[in-house]
């Protein structure tokens, strides 16, 4: 039955294949030729097998669906980070770019793990086994898995982008109409110079801002991928402000120039004025000298030597501010004649201060009793106010103004003697009556406050 070298047992076993393809239908037997035949035909493994490969490949049409998903996904998700990180370089961007990197390494890793599941189960090989096929779409499902948890985080990620994201694209927005403007900007102030310049005035320290912003017109026109988004538009707004500057003052130059002309005018014409006029003060001191004790008049003895200093360095100073506006130094002609103004003005004072003096010393002289009454209106002004709605005054506004009256008293004795110093007298009485004024304002803010 057996043979020592087992040819029998071949033997036997080809005959019982022969006599079971005897048996078999006529179209089955009609498919097994042809997978005898050899020419790739896929094996035949029954039902069971056929619907475990069908599992295996639904499960690898299903990852290879959400691996498109996830690759999509991460590459619109990558154009919002791009735009964000160009646009803003605060903590929360720099935050958001580095989640951004950390979400794509694992991306990364379940992408390696689909692949290697891919690359490790070919499907269409004949001779899978069943175990085979179950592993295979074991591996791609849990591979599906990963793909569509880290696709959520993703998706999680981007809907909390979208503050950031907003922003970046309205400064994006404001970009190329900011940059067009300092465009405008620059050519509207190069036509009002050339315009100011066509009429005969220099321009030149317009001319040299005007020059200065040249660089800056080069990088906003290497645009804002070379020098970033935020730069640009800050650079965009600075060129504006600093072409309008300069455009406003070239065409307002005519008109700066017909000023300085009347003001050159004005000034020479007041300097001669006060020339005059400081000619008035040595009479008016020799009055004083004779009429009036010395406190009324020795702050005022070197009137007429400062006003003739004064009026003379103002002359020479309105002789350099001629010469700045014949070159056409407008902001030198603009500081000298505001410096000759200042001089005017401090000479203008002191000459009249020495005539309001005598006046003021007449007339108490003539009758003191009216600054008195005046100053005594004031003081019970205050009183009564003070006492209003209370039986007794509080310390706080009764004592400067019991104080007061004492200072009135005094100053008015004063005024008995034979050479009484009227100007004491003035200046007494003038700061009883701020004493008084102040403790009203201080009572009508303490009530107030108090409502």
């Amino acid at each position: 039955m057996t043979a020592r070298d087992g040819q029998p047992y071949a033997r036997s076993s080809a005959v019982r294949d022969v006599l079971t393809l005897m048996v078999l239908p006529v179209p089955l037997l009609a498919g097994l030729a042809g997978a005898f035949a050899g020419g790739g035909t896929r094996r035949w493994f029954g039902g069971r097998g056929e619907s475990q490969r069908a599992d295996a490949q639904a499960a690898k049409d299903a990852a290879a669906a959400a691996f498109y998903d996830l690759d999509t996904a991460q590459r619109d998700l990558r154009i919002s980070i791009e735009t964000i990180s160009a646009v803003d370089n605060a903590p929360e961007a720099r935050k958001a770019v580095s989640d951004f990197e950390s979400l794509g390494r694992r991306i990364d890793e379940v992408s390696t793990e689909y692949i290697t599941a891919v690359d490790a189960h070919d499907l269409d090989r004949d001779d899978l086994e069943g175990s085979a096929l179950s592993q295979a779409r074991t591996e791609l499902t849990r591979a599906k898995d990963n793909l569509v948890r880290v696709k959520g985080e993703l998706d999680r990620f981007g809907q909390g982008l979208g503050p950031l994201l907003g922003k970046a694209e309205t400064q994006l927005a404001r970009l190329a109409p900011a940059v067009e403007r300092a465009r405008q900007a620059l050519l509207s102030a190069s036509n009002a110079l050339d315009a100011v310049r066509d009429s005969g005035l220099k321009a030149d320290d317009l001319a040299t801002r005007l020059a200065q912003l040249g660089p800056e017109l080069t990088k906003l026109n290497q645009g804002a991928g070379r020098h970033g988004v935020t730069a640009t538009l800050q650079r965009a707004d600075q060129v504006l402000r600093d072409a309008e500057a300069v455009r406003a003052e070239a065409v307002r130059l005519p008109e700066r120039a017909s000023e300085i002309d009347r003001r050159l005018v004005s000034l020479r014409t007041r300097a001669q004025a006060l020339t005059t006029r400081a000619g008035t003060v040595a009479p008016v001191l020799s009055e004083l000298r004779r009429r009036f004790t010395a406190p009324c008049w020795q702050d005022l003895q070197h009137v007429p030597e400062q006003a003739a200093a004064s009026v003379q360095q103002a002359e020479e100073k309105l002789r350099e501010a001629t010469a700045a506006r014949e070159q056409q130094r407008w902001p030198d002609a603009t500081s000298l004649l505001t410096t000759v103004r200042a001089l005017l003005n401090s000479t203008d004072e002191a000459v009249s201060a020495a005539g309001a003096r005598l006046d003021r010393l007449n007339s108490v002289a003539k009758d003191p009793q009216q600054e008195i009454e005046r100053t005594r209106f004031a003081i019970r002004d205050a009183q009564r106010l003070a006492m209003a709605g209370r039986n007794t005054p509080d310390p706080r506004h009764a004592r400067p103004l019991d104080l007061a009256v004492e200072r009135l008293d005094r100053a008015v004795a004063g005024l008995e003697g034979r050479h009484p110093d009227y100007w004491h007298f003035l200046t007494e009485t003038e700061d009883v009556r701020k004493t008084a004024t102040h403790v009203v304002e201080q009572i009508r803010e303490e009530r107030g406050a108090g409502h």
